[in-house]
């Protein structure tokens, strides 16, 4: 279920940018000189998708994915990943009834509005799976009966890059289910010296308030979804993903899915930079994110050689014709 079926009322664009604003602001409280990232996370939330971090431990992808969560007023559930960890652990089990004589089912931490799951790539494949409906269909088939998820329900996840020991690298289907990937990179030092700063009586994050409602969430979901996209930027958008399929270093390219999510993820860019139409800007901005994951490069595993895949889209963009 979108925002746009909920029957939520839906903010005035001057709200919407009001709302937007203090929850970048909130965000930006904890994560010192990361803009950028952070413009990126609220992007993926708009735009009703789900959000992979990736980097070296240590840069603050965690911090990201639980400042996002504790800013918005949903239930919120964290889930360690670990090799051990089992498909019921997130999804939930059936626990038989003394008193009944029947079977209940007991939820897992799945079910929340944000989930964040941490190390996503320490679980083991089978494990990894069991998210596969959940972030795609917004729900969950336990012993043949389908509960919903949210709304609003939205993934975090974070993963050092697989090529680090104990980790394993996330199948094509599982990469394709998250909007965008993105990496935090190393603070500029005048940030760093704040975050020192700011770690002396303890997590900063850990106090963090939440600044939007469940029904703001879905208003701004909604309102994004209206966001205008003129034929020519369209159709930009259907001839990039087009270029990464005839490329030939790509042996796979980018689906129709992408571009869906590319297009998505295009409005919602718009919406937070208070306007309520896309610029061909937007979708340069964000192809990289947003395609680049989901390219396989001859040679290289799925998900693999982010740098090269990303070097392949700034290529595609360059050569592309923006309309005018």
């Amino acid at each position: 279920m979108d925002a746009a079926t909920t029957g939520q009322p839906t903010p005035s664009a001057a709200d919407a940018t009001r709302l937007i604003a203090k929850l970048e602001t909130n965000i930006g409280s904890v994560l010192f000189g990361k803009p950028r990232l952070i413009r990126f996370a609220v992007v993926a939330l708009l735009a009703e998708g789900h959000l992979l971090v990736e980097d070296v431990p240590g840069v603050g992808k965690t911090l990201l994915a639980k400042a996002l969560a504790r800013s918005l007023g949903c239930e919120y559930h964290r889930i360690q990943c670990t090799p051990d960890l089992l498909p019921s652990d997130l999804i939930g089990t059936s626990i038989f009834r003394q008193d009944s004589q029947d079977f209940k089912f007991q939820p897992g931490p799945l079910f929340a509005q944000v989930v964040l799951a941490d190390e996503i790539n320490r679980a083991t494949p089978r494990t990894q799976s069991a998210l596969f409906e959940a972030m795609s269909e917004r729900q969950v088939s336990v012993d043949g009966a389908t509960h919903p998820l949210g709304p609003p329900f939205m993934v975090l996840a974070t993963q050092n890059p697989f090529e680090y020991e104990g980790t394993y690298p996330l199948p094509e289907s599982q990469l394709d289910r998250f909007l965008m990937r993105v990496s935090v990179g190393y603070p500029d030092r005048q940030s760093e010296r704040a975050m020192l700063s700011g770690h002396r009586t303890g997590e900063p994050v850990d106090s963090l308030g939440s600044v939007l409602s469940v029904q703001d969430v879905l208003g701004l979901q909604s309102l994004t979804r209206a966001t205008r996209i003129e034929p020519a930027v369209a159709d930009y958008v259907l001839d990039v993903c087009t270029a990464t399929r005839q490329h030939p270093r790509v042996s796979v390219g980018a689906s129709p899915r992408a571009g869906l999510a590319l297009y998505r993820a295009a409005q919602s860019l718009a919406r937070a930079d208070s306007r309520d139409f896309v610029l061909p800007d937007d979708v340069k901005v964000l192809a990289p994110v947003v395609l680049a994951h989901r390219l396989q490069l001859k040679g290289t595993p799925p998900g693999g050689a982010a740098e090269e895949a990303s070097a392949v889209i700034a290529e595609i963009l360059e050569k592309t014709p923006v309309p005018r």
